[in-house]
């Protein structure tokens, strides 16, 4: 009986630890949890690891996917988009703050480095196996955008080579990386981080679209004023570095 009490009291010791170990543990530093695009990734957790103050948490995903647990009620103090229609849909709603454009980007074509391909139309031949991201992502909407600037029979032709589409853009480039498709659609932000793996083909700047990134502060975040803080760092700080690094351009 006494070696069971004494478990027992083990056991509530380590319970009232824990329980003293929640959002705001880390030593008494609190925890600041961002939730960022897939292409953000690189960037992110470089600023997140200098960021004074707080623990950062950061994870990554679809911009959609992102958006969809926020309004399920996911806790988070950060949400960085790739795109601005996501954070601003979310303002509609009131569960985030008003929407800061932080950075943009630049959409091209990447292949395997013996591929042939030297501009957007070599994508229309026949048996051409390309990935692109889905629809519901930015970077899927960004790519259909491109398109659309198309000739009706290019465009047609180059849908008809979409073997795939993903559901980030991390994944249409490691279709490309891996051998699965012969060419994809992502950010020039991500074909750096494959630099000498890949291709890239450069895409016209009549057809460019504008590849705008957005952040907002959740508006359940516990900890509004780090948060803010984290924002503006992305603005004209640590973050702002880590972006351009990069390989992100400056804002508007």
């Amino acid at each position: 009986m006494k070696t069971t009490w004494a478990v027992a009291a083990l056991v509530l010791s380590a319970l009232m630890v824990l329980a003293g170990c929640g959002g705001g543990g880390n030593g008494g530093e609190p925890t600041l949890t961002v939730v960022g695009a897939s292409s953000l990734t690189e960037a992110l957790t470089e600023y997140g690891e200098s960021f004074e103050g707080a623990k950062v948490r950061s994870s990554f995903a679809g911009s959609d996917e992102l958006a969809a647990r926020i309004k399920q009620g996911a806790k988070a103090d950060i949400f960085a988009s790739a795109d601005t229609d996501y954070p601003a849909e979310l303002h509609r709603e009131g569960l985030v703050g008003k929407p800061v454009i932080f950075a943009r980007n630049r959409l091209v074509i990447v292949e395997p480095t013996s591929g042939e391909a030297e501009s957007l139309a070599d994508l229309a031949k026949p048996g051409t196996k390309i990935a692109i991201g889905d629809p519901s992502v930015p970077v899927g909407a960004y790519t259909r955008e491109v398109l659309k600037g198309l000739p009706a029979a290019e465009r047609e032709a180059i849908l008809a080579n979409v073997r795939t589409e993903e559901p980030e853009v991390s994944s249409v480039l490691a279709k490309v990386v891996n051998g699965a498709a012969d060419a994809g659609f992502v950010y020039v932000t991500d074909a750096k981080t494959v630099k000498g793996e890949v291709h890239t083909v450069e895409l016209p700047d009549s057809l460019q679209p504008d590849v705008a990134y957005a952040a907002v502060v959740v508006s359940d975040s516990g900890e509004q004023d780090l948060a803010n803080r984290y924002l503006k760092g992305m603005l004209n700080g640590a973050g702002a570095g880590d972006l351009r690094r990069a390989g992100f351009l400056p804002p508007p």
